[in-house]
């Protein structure tokens, strides 16, 4: 089993670090609330992220950056690589990976890919290639670990496409998937304060009905419900994970007016956020 290791200087931070059902106590708090994260997961855990869960019966590692998660079942050992924004920054890096908007921050919630024999072997791999160079402390290792970093990033986006693109999931061909990331990437950039697809169309440099047609055209939700599932989640994780009132939540999230937010969010939930955040059940117990 790999031991906890971490690197830092100055600003920038990185640590891989094993779990199993013997130590989740790890994700307790919010150790790594801020951290990019890439979870290695074998078969047999069960985790909820947000407010969906995933049962994993294939090797698959999750990526994740503010998600809340819950370990619900945890069998054999799973890695969690972490990293700040200083150490490998997704959005600044996006040229070269191309993960921004699918990996992370894509609007269907889906966080993770699934590994096959050879993949898994390959991944877990350069998951101790990590681990080395952090041991091994030289003044190289730095450079050495970003490339591994991004080996399994790209090698990631690159499944996350097969798995989830131009099949019966997503009917997304690849032509077309730098307009849906961009969106994805505007999106959770903007959703405080932009609530109108108009907003998000001259950002994408077109105008509002070609991209609602674009989206309709792929079979894709609207822009317009995205948009609102995204304000609605963030809503959900502010009823849930903090203590403030649903009219400090709504100014948060750029309403002014909080019985307006209150309507939308009861139409589209079935549920006022008082209720909601009341009727919330799932158990905290290990959270990141």
């Amino acid at each position: 089993m790999l031991k906890p290791l971490i690197f830092e200087d100055q600003y920038k931070r990185l640590g891989i670090e094993n779990f199993s059902e013997n130590n989740l106590e790890i994700f307790r708090g919010n150790k790594y609330r801020y951290d990019i994260k890439a979870v290695y997961i074998p078969a047999g855990f069960e985790l909820s992220v947000d407010f969906n869960h995933f049962k994993v019966t294939k090797p698959s590692i999750f990526f994740l950056t503010n998600q809340h998660v819950k370990i619900t079942k945890a069998r054999g050992n799973a890695t969690l690589l972490y990293y700040n924004r200083d150490f490998y920054c997704i959005q600044i890096h996006d040229k070269e990976v191309a993960c921004d908007g699918l990996l992370f921050h894509n609007v269907f919630e889906i966080p993770f890919v699934e590994l096959d024999d050879e993949e898994n072997m390959t991944i877990q791999q350069l998951f101790q290639n990590i681990h080395y160079e952090l041991e091994l402390k030289d003044s190289s290792a730095e450079e050495m670990i970003r490339t591994y970093v991004k080996q399994i990033i790209i090698r990631a986006t690159r499944n996350w496409k097969k798995q989830n693109l131009d099949n019966e999931s997503l009917k997304i061909p690849n032509n077309e998937v730098d307009i849906f990331r961009d969106f994805s990437r505007h999106l959770e950039i903007h959703f405080r304060e932009k609530h109108n697809v108009s907003e998000y169309a001259d950002l994408l440099h077109m105008a509002p009905k070609t991209l609602t047609h674009k989206f309709k055209n792929l079979q894709l939700d609207s822009p317009n419900q995205l948009i609102i599932n995204r304000i609605l989640l963030e809503a959900k994780r502010l009823l849930v994970y903090t203590d403030k009132p649903v009219k400090e939540i709504a100014y948060d999230l750029g309403y002014e007016d909080p019985a307006y937010f209150n309507r939308l969010f009861t139409s589209k939930t079935g549920s006022t956020p008082s209720n909601f955040k009341k009727n919330y059940i799932a158990g905290k117990k290990y959270n990141i």
